[in-house]
């Protein structure tokens, strides 16, 4: 039985591997605990794959790579064949076919990120939608090319006050926790672009929904 619904498969190629260390444990380990429906693996020599049906979740991922950095994404958007294995490297469908397109266009992206709706998979909403679904995908990647420039501005040092932020620190208990005065927090926040981040993930999220929305329809 085929699954009508779109998915998400977020393939992801380290760059210059070949003159460098793996890095595909230390990525597995960022995205570790991620609510994905089939999770990250190696899947062939630098690359790691999985599947996703959570925008949030994809938004999320995207972050995570772009802070490792070194790594180059192409996200596939489509069916998955169903029942799903218990492993992506054995799951199927169009999806997967759009992320190994859209690994091959980031080459050449901004960001190194590249959003692909399969055809064959999209098509099954009708003619209207699915021309609907093209212009929602367009959108996502849009955002999500802004949203990947934003981060790869921030530093080591942004990063670590950003998460201590985010566990619910105050700017004065993380200057402390850090060790550094308020005004050099007060600095390293504004180099951080924290509401950018912030508001760029929301947007990425909603646009990912919207195109899941429109290329998704009930069983006839």
């Amino acid at each position: 039985m085929k699954s009508i619904d779109l998915q998400f498969v977020v393939l992801a190629d380290q760059v210059d591997s070949r003159s460098g260390v793996d890095r595909v444990p230390a990525a597995l380990a960022a995205l570790a605990g991620l609510r994905c429906a089939l999770p990250f693996e190696r899947t062939a020599g630098d690359e790691l794959q999985g599947l996703v049906d959570d925008p949030a979740v994809v938004v999320e991922t995207i972050v995570r790579l772009t802070r490792l950095q070194e790594w180059r994404i192409g996200v596939g958007a489509g069916t998955v064949e169903t029942p799903l294995p218990t492993s992506t490297r054995a799951a199927r469908g169009g999806a997967y076919l759009a992320a190994r397109t859209a690994i091959t266009r980031a080459r050449r992206t901004p960001g190194a990120l590249a959003l692909v709706l399969d055809p064959a998979s999209a098509s099954v909403v009708g003619d209207d939608r699915y021309g609907g679904a093209v212009g929602a995908a367009q959108d996502a990647e849009t955002a999500l090319w802004l949203l990947c420039t934003v981060l790869e501005r921030r530093s080591t040092e942004g990063w670590e006050l950003v998460d201590l932020l985010e566990e619910g620190l105050t700017n004065a208990e993380a200057a402390a926790r850090l060790g550094v005065s308020a005004s050099a927090v007060s600095q390293r926040l504004s180099r951080a672009v924290r509401p950018e981040g912030v508001r760029g993930a929301e947007l990425c999220t909603r646009l990912l929904s919207r195109l899941q929305d429109v290329g998704t329809r009930e069983p006839a």
